[in-house]
């Protein structure tokens, strides 16, 4: 029958049939080879990075246990109790020295991290690093303190991967402007913490590394991108972080771990020397911010990095010193204060703490308003997701080499493999029933034009320029608002993307945003729970409700917003929440 086939359709070549079939074979084997041997050199770069992690793992290890046999009077409890602001003094004043205080969180990383698989690698050249302060003619704001960043934030010879296959065997050449900002105010990084593969998935998990869990609850996500900066921390294994932020990727861990964390306005901070999985995509930014365990940590932080040598090494970053006097003021500020932004009403213990917040607020003597961020639906789905599935998701799987896809996010790599019309018949066929899921299937097919994607930036600006109306209209200095929480099981953010309408939002605006925990889940929230119904009593509500279930005792937070450049006031109101918070508990 082939060899019939073949005839006709080489009628007037001299090919014998049979010479034809065997090559057509031969082609198509090599095609199975050709795919089996790239398979099988990814299954190597995978097994080699497991290799080096493990060799870090035991290197750190073996330097610690070194440590103790030289110096077994540590009182590591103490170390590790310490807040950022009191163990700076302590190193600066001498009663503490550097290489204790790296040894005690080395140490404590290694437990944390053999817990939570929190840790990527250790970087070694710590090691290096504690010499070279200690040369320092000057004392930096940050001398002595163990520093942990995120996997894509670049330090001299250790690879950014962004989770992701592709990006392993190629180790950075220099050190993102950050890391040599944080290491010239003295600071020591000393690890890079685990992300979800691609980076856009607020759970933590990829194919080379593996599931990150939350400390707090071993069931539970810390929460992405930043998730492994939140286990870490969270867990005692480190006292200070950097992580990023496109759709709620610090706020969101340190939401689910129980953190303050800052996103600051984009170009704030310098991106220099981060890798991004989509290179290009510029009208919802990246940025740059700290993971701690409280509001003055963060600041502190900010206060070094925002520094003359940041200027320099990146002229692009704004030369806005931190302004202390903003930070410390005592001054009465007009909040804004929202519960729900009205597409993804969240479980109600997160509704709960805004409402306790803004009455604590109140009588502390601050001035509360109402506020009602307008058509977030609209900008989920026209402004968020059609900035990154712009091209309908192409780029984007493109990033899975060899179709290695982690199971926390194969849920959403199915749905943007749909072809562009089958994703809009769906959503027309989807609309009636389920409006919410309709319009993000209509969103993932991206859009067709160069004119389009320049409105789309236009519409952009103009939601921008709305909104900052809206905000100045009510003559308000900041915003308190709820973000996603408490912490998902492992597995459901995958299915849950468009949940983060709390956080997404000030990306989209370019706002500087902060998470602060105030409460935890009660016995009282769980039962609730159970009478939720979400906006719609969708699949979405429904999956909702499976995510939190479970979360007795576990952290929740809110969310405090300024208008952009403004940190500090951000940071201020993040601290008068942190204040009334205790107080609270305290009595």
């Amino acid at each position: 029958m082939i060899q019939q086939q073949l005839r006709q359709l080489l009628p007037e070549w001299e090919i014998d049939p049979s010479t034809a079939l065997v090559l057509l074979c031969s082609s198509a084997a090599a095609v199975v080879v050709w795919k089996w041997l790239g398979k099988r050199q990814i299954q190597k770069k995978m097994e080699e990075a497991l290799r080096t992690q493990d060799e870090g793992v035991k290197k750190m290890a073996k330097a610690v246990q070194q440590f103790r046999e030289q110096v077994t009077s540590v009182q590591t409890d103490a170390i590790l109790s310490l807040p950022l602001l009191e163990l700076t003094g302590r190193l600066r004043e001498g009663s503490l020295s550097p290489k204790t205080v790296l040894y005690t969180y080395l140490e404590k990383a290694l437990e944390v991290t053999q817990q939570t698989n929190c840790l990527r690698h250790f970087i070694p050249e710590c090691e290096e690093q504690l010499q070279e302060i200690q040369q320092q003619k000057e004392k930096g704001l940050l001398y002595g303190i163990p520093v942990s960043i995120k996997d894509h934030i670049g330090h001299k010879g250790h690879l950014s991967t962004c989770g992701l296959v592709q990006s392993l065997g190629t180790p950075v050449q220099e050190d993102s402007v950050l890391v040599k900002v944080l290491k010239r105010q003295g600071a020591i990084p000393f690890a890079m913490t685990n992300v979800p593969q691609s980076l856009f998935n607020y759970d933590c998990s990829n194919p080379i590394f593996g599931q990150t869990l939350n400390p707090l609850n071993l069931q539970k996500s810390p929460g992405g991108s930043s998730g492994g900066e939140g286990a870490l921390i969270a867990g005692g294994g480190s006292i200070l972080g950097i992580g990023s932020d496109i759709g709620g990727s610090i706020r969101l861990p340190s939401s689910f771990c129980g953190l303050c964390g800052l996103k600051p306005t984009a170009e704030r901070l310098s991106l220099s020397g981060v890798s991004v999985p989509v290179n290009g995509i510029l009208a919802v930014p990246c940025a740059l911010g700290p993971m701690a365990r409280d509001v003055d940590s963060l600041a502190l932080c900010m206060k070094a990095l925002l520094c003359e040598e940041m200027f320099r090494l990146d002229p692009t970053v704004p030369p806005m010193p931190f302004d202390e006097e903003v930070y410390s003021s005592s001054a009465p500020l007009r909040v804004g204060y929202y519960d729900t932004d009205g597409y993804f009403p969240l479980p109600p213990c997160m509704r709960r703490v805004v409402r306790e917040t803004r009455g604590a607020l109140q009588a502390a003597g601050h001035q509360l308003v109402p506020f009602s961020p307008p058509r977030i639906q609209y900008v989920m789905t026209e402004l968020f997701l059609k900035t990154f599935f712009a091209d309908g998701g192409r780029a984007w799987l493109d990033l899975f080499t060899g179709g290695i896809v982690d199971p926390s996010l194969k849920s959403q790599v199915n749905c943007y493999k749909i072809p562009r019309l089958g994703k809009k018949l769906l959503a027309l066929i989807l609309k009636p029933l389920f409006p919410r899921l309709a319009a993000y299937l209509s969103a993932l097919g991206g859009m067709r034009s160069l004119k389009e994607m320049w409105n789309h930036h236009h519409q952009i600006e103009a939601y921008r320029t709305e909104f900052i109306a809206h905000w100045r209209e009510l003559r308000l200095d900041v915003v308190l608002c709820p973000v996603l929480g408490p912490a998902f099981t492992t597995g459901y953010p995958g299915k849950l993307l468009t949940a983060i309408s709390s956080t997404m939002l000030y990306n989209v605006l370019n706002f500087p945003a902060g998470v602060v925990p105030v409460s935890t889940v009660t016995e009282a929230d769980e039962e609730e729970l159970k009478f939720y119904r979400g906006c719609c009593d969708d699949p979405w509500d429904r999956t909702l409700k499976q995510a939190v279930a479970g979360a007795v005792g576990l952290p929740v937070a809110v969310q405090c917003v300024a208008l952009p450049w403004q940190e500090e006031l951000c940071l201020r109101l993040m601290k008068e929440v942190e204040t009334v918070s205790r107080e609270k508990r305290a009595a």
